[in-house]
């Protein structure tokens, strides 16, 4: 990506994201799903697990979308075109930064490409420059849902980006003591994680210049897609965790533990319940044995 393609001008985006989100709340287009949440402890991690109070205006646009789908004989990409009410800034010549419609925590958004590409296809130089863009004025966890098996539920291709600290108590990540104790230099594995990933840490400095740090998080994406298997098999489902400090990737066997979906942000130790019968089970089971249940043992 050529230095004069960025066109996010540095300092500006968490202003625009608060004055969009307004905007967005007031005209309707942003449709915030309302959660209540509690901690649920396995293996010293406090899981932060929501519960979502209602489905009903997301399960209305997702019929609505169908049914424009079968109309037209074309699947259905809200993203080619965004809603503009949606829109938060471009970032680059191929990517721009919306506002997630149906958001469960405050703030969140999502790097879409212009042009369409498949969610599963490989990460590259100038998604991590636009992530990173992002991060230089957004302290956040970006992160990546490769395909429907990782928890993506659309196609067009986007990374997500929520602001920290995730849970209002605690650490800002609940998965965070558990990689603030491996010693970084030794290993790119974390030994209390009972799944098969691959973890690194990043050069926070790398926010001062988006372009050394998309190609220095490109190869350390490499380097983590080989540690776990994946650099031979672009389609393989799995979820990719990133903030200024660190990467973790964990490939997928399943998008479901029964009827619990988990997608990246259960392996930042953020899981989302839809009911309090889902709650039950993810109590009885324990929420680390979920994760390992839909990751590769």
């Amino acid at each position: 990506m050529a230095q004069g393609k960025i066109l996010l001008k540095p300092g500006t985006l968490w202003t625009s994201v608060k004055e969009q989100t307004e905007h967005a709340l007031q005209c309707g287009a942003l449709l915030s799903i309302p959660t209540e949440f509690e901690f649920v402890e396995q293996d010293n991690v406090r899981f932060l697990v929501r519960i979502l109070s209602t489905l009903t205006r997301k399960k209305a646009a997702k019929e609505k979308q169908e049914k424009q789908s079968a109309t037209s004989g074309q699947e259905f990409n809200p993203f080619l075109p965004y809603e503009e009410d949606l829109f938060v800034a471009d970032i680059s010549d191929t990517r721009v930064c919306i506002l997630n419609k149906f958001n469960v925590v405050d703030y969140h958004l999502l790097i879409i490409t212009r042009a369409f590409e498949e969610q599963e296809s490989l990460l590259t130089l100038e998604d991590f420059t636009a992530m990173w863009a992002c991060l230089a004025d957004f302290d956040g966890l970006a992160f990546y849902n490769s395909g429907k098996t990782a928890g993506a539920s659309q196609r067009h291709k986007h990374l997500q980006l929520v602001p920290l600290p995730l849970a209002p108590l605690g650490p800002q990540i609940p998965i965070e003591p558990l990689l603030t104790s491996v010693q970084f230099q030794n290993s790119n594995s974390i030994p209390k994680l009972p799944f098969i990933h691959a973890f690194a840490p990043l050069n926070s400095n790398w926010v001062q210049s988006p372009f050394t740090a998309g190609q220095g998080t490109l190869e350390v994406y490499r380097t983590l897609r080989h540690a776990v298997g994946l650099d031979a098999r672009q389609s393989c489902a799995y979820n990719l965790l990133a903030t200024r400090e660190w990467m973790l990737i964990v490939p997928r066997s399943q998008e479901h533990f029964q009827s619990i979906s988990v997608n990246s942000l259960g392996f930042a130790g953020a899981l989302l319940v839809r009911n309090a019968a889902e709650m039950e089970i993810l109590k009885a089971q324990g929420p680390m044995t979920i994760l390992k249940n839909v990751a590769v043992s």
